[in-house]
């Protein structure tokens, strides 16, 4: 018997109708003879309408009230599945964030998990329930609801998993995986069979509205593999996995397209120790996240420094620079500019491939689309392009691309490894050891990447423990 978590978003759970068809997907599984923890965003639009009818009676609505607000959303879709459930013949109990043991800390609207205590849930899993839990939302140790943010549904789906050490976890959307760019764009996008999640990390974090950035962070420190699917057929999605050597051999996965983006520039800054700290001190304060950052020194001797940023985040942006503005005086000045929009192309396959860079800026020249700031990492390439030009920008890369696997890097790969790979000594359900068994130990406490601390942590072999021969 399997335990498996599965999450359905809000478009799955959008209508009645949906809620059954979620309904009878959970049904099927559990007559497998599994145990089934579902994970549930609030029906679609719900959130959006509750956030309206905040901002009807004021213009910034008391953060706080907005999160217990908000948190309806989620437990009017767990009750209203629970008794679809219950009309299929099911023993089913929907769970609040705080009946799942979700503690979080942070700020309101965007809280982050500190930890999860499954006892609970666990107790109602061996009596034989399907448990349906509400994504998007926790308690502070206070008792407070907090929400978790944007995409929190999905890091609700991860943690929980992680913290019940489910066999499976399933993603549900309202698309069949997670495809090389969006399809609504570029119509001849295919659909990825494997990701690593140092690539789905880098398209979720580049624009990729499949996942959120923080959930796969989370899948990645702890081992949950995961596959993405559509909710509303059986065809198999996307598994996000560990990094294998022959990834390697598909030099670009994905291209991601970010709209609404931002750009500030700050001019005439005095070229002195420390101006960055005190700019990106402000910003950190306000709790504003900044993408690419730039700086140079002018020809007549100041600096300019220029940075990225939802454009959502433009207002508040400028009220936190201003007193540093005026701290570094007379001669600075703040520019702005909107409608701006990121193309990321991503791939581990950069590492080893030359050219990636010099192909796709030829492709957006050839189309005459002029760009912006350029920011790299390892296994990405993104440049800001006018908001309008963006889709155009998107299929003449995607057209220029390679997606068929260049073997010769995975086998060069190999040889220079100098022997074959360990073969697993077992496997546990998530990820293969070359460890025996009986050398994992208890769970000890750890934390959870950039979310507070946990009671739960994870080994290379997929379980919570640690090797006696590693020490880790």
């Amino acid at each position: 018997m399997a335990l498996i978590v599965q999450k359905f978003g809000g478009s799955s759970v959008g209508t009645i109708d949906r809620i059954r068809n979620v309904a009878r997907r959970i049904h099927e599984t559990a007559r497998e003879g599994n145990q089934v923890v579902a994970v549930v965003s609030a029906m679609s639009g719900v959130t959006d309408k509750l956030i309206g009818l905040a901002r009807e009676l004021s213009e910034t609505p008391c953060e706080r009230e907005l999160d217990v607000l908000m948190a309806t959303g989620e437990q009017q879709s767990i009750a209203l599945l629970c008794m679809a459930l219950h009309e299929l013949g099911e023993k089913a109990m929907s769970f609040t964030g705080a009946q799942a043991g979700i503690t979080t800390f942070g700020s309101h609207t965007r809280g982050r998990i500190h930890s999860i205590d499954p006892t609970l849930m666990n107790k109602y899993l061996q009596e034989g329930n399907i448990l349906i839990c509400a994504g998007f939302q926790g308690v502070t140790e206070e008792g407070m609801v907090q929400t978790l943010g944007r995409g929190g549904s999905d890091l609700s789906a991860i943690a929980i998993a992680a913290a019940l050490k489910a066999d499976v976890c399933q993603i549900f959307t309202d698309v069949d995986g997670v495809y090389t760019c969006d399809p609504r764009v570029v119509k001849d996008a295919k659909k990825i069979q494997t990701l690593s999640y140092d690539e789905m990390l880098e398209m979720a974090s580049n624009g990729s509205k499949v996942m959120q950035s923080r959930s796969v962070e989370f899948a990645k420190k702890f081992g949950v593999v995961f596959e993405v699917r559509n909710s509303m057929n059986n065809n198999p999605g996307t598994i996000v996995q560990e990094e294998t050597p022959s990834m390697e051999a598909v030099v670009i996965r994905g291209i991601s397209i970010d709209r609404n983006q931002a750009r500030v520039t700050i001019t005439g800054i005095p070229d002195q120790i420390g101006y960055t700290a005190q700019i990106l001190g402000a910003l950190a304060e306000a709790e504003i996240n900044l993408d690419m950052i730039l700086a140079n020194t002018a020809h007549d001797g100041y600096v300019r420094q220029s940075f990225t940023m939802p454009s959502n985040e433009l207002g508040r942006a400028q009220a936190a620079l201003k007193p540093v503005m005026a701290a570094l005086g007379s001669t600075v000045k703040v520019e702005t500019e909107a409608g701006l929009a990121k193309l990321s192309l991503v791939g581990i396959g950069m590492r080893s491939h030359s050219g990636v860079g010099a192909t796709a800026f030829k492709a957006l020249a050839d189309a005459n689309i002029k760009t912006g700031m350029i920011s790299t990492s390892e296994i990405k390439i993104a440049v800001m392009v006018d908001e309008s030009d963006i889709e155009e920008a998107a299929r003449v890369v995607h057209r220029r691309s390679t997606w068929e696997p260049d073997f010769s890097v995975f086998i060069n790969s190999f040889f220079r490894a100098g022997s074959r790979p360990r073969e697993p000594a077992f496997s546990c359900g998530k990820k293969s050891s070359p460890f025996p068994e009986e050398e994992c130990h208890p769970p000890v406490s750890c934390q959870f990447p950039n979310e507070g601390r946990a009671s739960l942590s994870a080994c290379c072999c997929g379980r919570n423990g640690r090797h006696r021969n590693t020490g880790e």
